[in-house]
């Protein structure tokens, strides 16, 4: 094999070797110090958010009859999002989900048109409480 041969392959090769003794040589401990209150933080704010109104899908604006044969025929088509009947005089109303997000809320909203196509995302006011 002539030299110059020899040179272009040996090169890379050390080369090589060098990189990888050098990435593989890092190494240490990491020690994480944080308040005790944080969980206690984290546990409040995940209570908080679950008790938020947050978007729904309304399915269905109506009499009574109609809310039901609508509810009992979403749950029948979409099992894996709860249904809620809601009474705003004089209609009944469907709806549809908890979702956190708006684009949360539009992935459901492409799937739930294709069966109920007047169906839309709203935000539900949130209902004053009486503090006495």
């Amino acid at each position: 094999m002539p030299k110059s041969h020899f040179n272009f392959l040996f090169l890379p090769f050390l080369f090589s070797v060098f990189c990888i003794n050098i990435i593989t040589a890092q190494e240490g401990i990491v020690s994480i110090n944080q308040d005790k209150d944080i969980d206690m933080l984290l546990s409040l704010k995940k209570e908080v958010n679950k008790s938020q109104s947050n978007y729904k899908i309304q399915i269905y604006n109506g009499n009574r009859s109609g809310a039901k044969k609508t509810r009992l025929e979403f749950r029948n088509s979409f099992s894996n999002w709860p249904t809620f009947m809601k009474f705003e005089t004089p209609n009944y109303k469907i709806w549809i989900g908890n979702f956190k997000t708006r684009i949360e809320a539009d992935r459901a909203l492409l799937k739930i048109k294709r069966k109920f196509n007047n169906a839309f995302i709203f935000k539900p006011k949130k209902e004053k409480r009486n503090l006495k």
